[in-house]
């Protein structure tokens, strides 16, 4: 890259329940509670990305840009909003990223949130469902209500019957997840501690999702309202910020790549956008599987907390649900991984997902996050973002100042 780009700064709201926010209200929070946590006016920013993914069906609004642009400083500035399903996030970050480096400007701001509950805090599952599922292709969503979970639900039963993994093997993911969501306060499913055996029993909440396929109620992320923020910046925008370089973490690599939709074409076990994407990202970092001290997956399914390791190098294909299994993906394993909670118990409001995932990371590099959660001495963290049905895949690296 000619240009380094550093994160200087990564606000998120908690993960659940926003209330009687609006929509316009959520995007100027997440602005000026970023620009705040750095002592800034969002004027500094130079350009912007933002993203939701089910905003226009469930709230009817979009042109979120336009909303961006209202709070004061960022009028007249390039601006747009993204969609790339789950991977939005992700996304708006490479977007921002991409700008700087084309000379754009030196400070970028990218956002992203999600409002899946009413003003009360109640979902419509139908609803919800059925906007999600205009992100499957349309041959995939035939006699599907809830076409995600149904979707995973088949890559989790053809996981388990190719790899000889055990519902319980994967119910491992959720166990750690849970674990970690205790002691993070952004969390949506903190004082939730459920056991390997409440994981595992057909029982009260937790029921098969599909008749006759494997996924249960503990297998799943939530549905969530939340915002995130991050603020990027070049070497010129840090001095213009005021913001120490250690102070930062290098966005040292990152890639995107995207699938085939339909998911019956393609070896969905072994994503090649996803292992692309990644790989292209520690190329891009200098850096190897084996380097990355911490990381973020995205867990949509426990299917996906074990695929996730595999993409990440850290585990062979098959061996991802044993490296959860194993402790290696808890904290003081070899590989830290989902320390947040991760999608299934920090909670996934969509649109904020990806920054989420990348801004945690960056918190685990500074030493920011509670004690029981800090990985010890780490340097390098990666982060796999993904949209559809393992579709489209965001992938960062990201490392310490020293």
């Amino acid at each position: 890259m000619s240009k380094k780009i550093y994160i200087a700064a990564y606000h998120q709201s908690p993960f659940g329940k926003l209330g009687a926010l609006g929509i316009p209200e959520i995007v100027s929070r997440a602005v000026t509670e970023v620009c705040q946590s750095i002592g800034v006016e969002p004027a500094v920013c130079d350009v912007g990305s933002i993203g939701a993914v089910c905003n226009i069906a469930l709230n009817e609004q979009g042109l979120l840009s336009g909303l961006m642009a209202e709070v004061p400083g960022l009028a007249g500035k390039p601006i747009e909003t993204v969609e790339n399903a789950c991977a939005t996030g992700g996304q708006a970050i490479l977007s921002v990223a991409y700008k700087l480096l084309l000379g754009l400007g030196d400070v970028g701001i990218a956002v992203g949130f999600e409002k899946m509950r009413d003003d009360q805090g109640k979902m419509d599952g139908k609803a919800i469902g059925r906007a999600l599922g205009f992100f499957s292709h349309p041959e995939e969503r035939i006699g599907k209500t809830y076409v995600f979970p149904h979707l995973f639900a088949e890559v989790m039963d053809l996981y388990m019957k190719t790899y000889g993994v055990t519902e319980e093997d994967l119910a491992h993911v959720a166990v750690v997840e849970y674990q970690n969501a205790q002691h993070n306060p952004y969390a949506q499913m903190r004082g939730i501690k459920p056991t390997l055996a409440d994981i595992m029993k057909i029982e009260g909440v937790n029921r098969y999702v599909v008749e006759g396929l494997p996924l249960k109620t503990y297998d799943c992320s939530q549905i969530s309202d939340g915002y995130a923020a991050i603020i990027l910046a070049t070497e010129e925008g840090l001095r213009r910020l005021g913001v120490a370089r250690q102070d930062c973490v290098e966005l040292s690599g990152y890639a995107q790549a995207t699938d085939p939709l339909r998911k019956g074409v393609r070896d969905v076990l072994k994503p090649a956008g996803a292992y692309k994407a990644m790989n292209t990202a520690y190329a891009m970092a200098g850096v190897k599987p084996e380097d990355v001290d911490v990381a973020e997956v995205h867990d949509c399914f426990t299917v996906m907390g074990a695929i996730g390791v595999e993409v990440l190098g850290r585990a062979k294909p098959g061996e991802g649900a044993g490296y959860w299994k194993e402790g290696k993906a808890s904290v003081g394993g070899e590989c830290p991984v989902n320390t947040s909670g991760g999608l299934i118990a920090k909670g996934h409001p969509i649109g904020a997902t990806g920054i989420a995932m990348v801004g945690w990371c960056a918190w685990q590099l500074l030493g920011k996050v509670p004690p029981e959660l800090q990985v010890k001495n780490a340097e390098i963290a990666a982060t796999f973002n993904i949209g559809g049905p393992i579709c489209a895949s965001v992938c960062t690296v990201l490392k310490k100042v020293t």
